[in-house]
């Protein structure tokens, strides 16, 4: 069994998507942790609409490559097309953040991402949900990597959020 943290972003009818791919992690995998979640800006994007953002935790005992799999099945499930651009609108993203301690590319798919280290919409939230944790790599934790980031631009702050008739974010 392998602890597994996810990111999952939308731009398009946000709060729908978010809730949408909350509803099938637990579903299939049972048990979540989930951080608040943040509306960003979009980076990268020259047009686009303002992402909501978050990580969820879970456990499974699928391999890198099943859990790459299902989380796109999902995503294309949900309006997302496998040949859109890179930096286009999106129902809903779902990225492996980590698998349990492995590093390294496992099953085409580079662990940890490396989106932790670079977008605050990504270290924010798990820095908060994961705060001891440790990087895989550094060995440092998420709240320490969050306290020295720099993201002068990379507006984000959190927002009211419900999720199966609870609060699991409110805005500052």
């Amino acid at each position: 069994m392998s602890r597994v943290v996810v990111s999952i972003g939308s731009n398009i009818d946000r709060e729908h998507h978010v809730r949408v791919c909350l509803d099938a992690l637990q579903a299939h995998f049972g048990d979540l942790w989930v951080s608040r979640v943040f509306e960003s800006e979009p980076v990268g994007f020259e047009d686009g609409r303002n992402f909501y953002n978050l990580v969820a935790v879970f456990d499974s005992r699928l391999s890198v490559g099943k859990l790459q799999a299902w989380c796109k099945r999902l995503e294309y499930a949900n309006g997302r097309r496998p040949d859109s651009p890179k930096f286009s609108p999106r129902t809903l993203d779902i990225d492996l953040l980590t698998v349990g301690e492995l590093t390294g590319e496992v099953d085409g798919v580079q662990l940890p991402r490396d989106e932790i280290g670079r977008h605050a919409f990504v270290l924010r939230p798990l820095a908060e949900l994961l705060p001891e944790t440790p990087h895989p790599i550094s060995g440092i934790p998420y709240a320490e990597l969050w306290d020295t980031f720099r993201c002068d631009d990379q507006a984000l702050w959190p927002v009211d959020f419900i999720w199966q008739g609870r609060v699991i974010s409110r805005a500052a």
